[in-house]
């Protein structure tokens, strides 16, 4: 996990088995709300393989979920990557429009 958030939440040397408890991943159940992910491969402040295992677990979990992983951006990119045209604004719209969560 991100270590700065780890140690805001849990302090600077948690018990192994409270970090396991409040992972991200290992929370998912079929009851967690429907997910649209958004990340950048070179953010260097959380791993990019973060979101990918919260991913797998909607998808085990059957909870419905998209994921985008850019190549650029880094962190905190907004609600624009200034590293691509593509507008993952446009996508979220797209996909909670599709999933009925989005009414006009």
């Amino acid at each position: 996990g991100h270590r700065g958030s780890r140690d805001c939440l849990l302090g600077p040397h948690p018990d192994p088995s409270t970090v396991l408890a409040y992972s991200n991943e290992r929370r998912v159940t079929d009851q967690t709300p429907p997910t649209f992910l958004v990340h950048a491969e070179d953010d260097k402040t959380v791993p990019v393989q973060n979101t990918l295992y919260y991913y797998e677990a909607l998808l085990k979990a059957h909870v419905p979920a998209e994921m985008h992983v850019y190549p650029k951006g880094g962190h905190g990119f907004g609600l624009r990557n200034p590293t691509t045209g593509d507008q993952w604004s446009e996508r979220l719209k797209n996909w909670l429009e599709a999933n009925g969560l989005l009414k006009h």
